[in-house]
């Protein structure tokens, strides 16, 4: 079937050592015959994934980026752990097969999980499917009640206590991502000065603790080519710990993006939750405060949270542009994603002082100068 995932050619510079991690597997008892064809997946813009498609078996590796400094922020062995601890709980995991943390193998850490077969939403769903209202709409409804799945999976008394700290989630989140941003800044993009400060006097107590995914987005998910609005896998859990639903929540609704939306959120929609059928913000919203009984007080502080945290991934790209670091043309205009952003937390929030609809205005202008014509 054309609509399933099995990537593409491997990206220059970004080739892996085949023979290495062939030899390291079977070393490791893992019954793996040649011929192998390697194929990279484009999505995702932290750790690499490849297939690697053996004539007896079809296997995934993660490993990070070249050059990474920080282990903290890809780290292999975490994300192995936390899918292998987490399968009994919650099915929809790939199988994890080995993970290797000898840097003579390939130079880097990596994983090795089975394949899970299947579509991945991305962006735009696939004209085969031919989907009507109905079936985006029972799409959209499967991918919310995975993620609450996930939230009522029970961890207390097993290795899944150790993902996180816990209790005072909300604070830490706000105050490590206010930090994060000061240090990406260039002289190009909004100070969020009044954003920040309204996020830090708005701090609600945790709702409750769970393990909570923190990227979650219909791109992370894998759907069963026979029946493709239902949910069979659910992949990147790099940023997974133990945290408050609601943030994430608030997080994954910064990538929502609707048919109502300007232009700018439309231009870099990552997931389809434009198509008819699809809930709006505030009905996804509205569906699982009632499926989970949870009643903040104030919900906006999780939505302008989720945006803010969004601007900061988004600046953290663009400032390795802004200083070349990197020459990737995608990143090139990103200071204008970020502006946009900013004006949606400001809408969210009320601001009277500023004249927002002006701004938007401003850069919606520049915007439209960028685009190709």
């Amino acid at each position: 079937m054309s609509v399933i995932d099995v990537g593409g050619q491997v990206r220059e510079g970004e080739e892996l050592d085949i023979q290495a991690v062939s030899q390291w597997l079977k070393a490791q008892g893992v019954d793996v015959q040649e011929p192998v064809e390697v194929t990279q997946y484009s999505g995702g813009a932290s750790n690499w994934t490849y297939r690697l498609n053996y004539r007896n078996a079809d296997l995934i590796l993660r490993r990070p980026p070249k050059g990474t400094k920080a282990k903290s922020a890809h780290d292999m062995a975490r994300e192995y752990h936390v899918q292998k601890n987490l399968a009994p709980f919650y099915p929809v995991l790939p199988q994890m097969v080995a993970l290797c943390q000898d840097e003579s193998v390939i130079g880097c850490d990596f994983y090795i999980m089975q394949r899970v077969e299947g579509i991945i939403p991305r962006a735009k769903l696939p004209p085969e499917l031919n989907f009507d209202e109905n079936q985006v709409q029972e799409l959209c409804i499967n991918v919310i009640d995975k993620l609450i799945e996930l939230h009522q999976v029970p961890y207390q008394g097993t290795e899944l206590e150790k993902l996180g700290k816990g209790e005072g989630y909300c604070r830490r989140q706000v105050e490590g991502w206010d930090s994060r941003y000061e240090k990406a800044k260039t002289l190009n993009v909004p100070s969020f000065k009044y954003v920040r400060k309204w996020l830090h006097e708005n701090i609600p107590a945790d709702s409750t603790t769970c393990i909570i995914h923190n990227d979650w987005r219909f791109d992370n998910v894998i759907l069963n080519p026979q029946h493709p609005t239902e949910v069979i896998g659910v992949l990147d859990w790099e940023m997974a710990t133990l945290g408050d639903p609601l943030m994430d929540l608030g997080s994954a609704l910064a990538y929502w993006v609707e048919e109502t939306d300007n232009q700018i959120f439309k231009a870099t929609r990552r997931q389809p939750t434009h198509l008819k059928g699809m809930f709006t913000r505030k009905q996804v919203v509205d569906y699982y405060l009632e499926k989970t009984g949870l009643q903040p007080e104030n919900w906006t502080f999780y939505e302008v949270f989720g945006i803010f945290r969004l601007a900061v991934i988004a600046q953290q790209i663009y400032y390795r542009y802004y200083h070349k670091q990197t020459n990737n043309p995608a990143f090139k205009d990103f200071w204008i994603v970020i502006h946009a952003l900013h004006i949606r937390a400001l809408k969210l929030i009320g601001l009277q002082k500023i004249e927002v609809n002006e701004l938007a205005q401003k850069y919606m202008a520049k915007f439209k100068e960028l685009l190709p014509k």
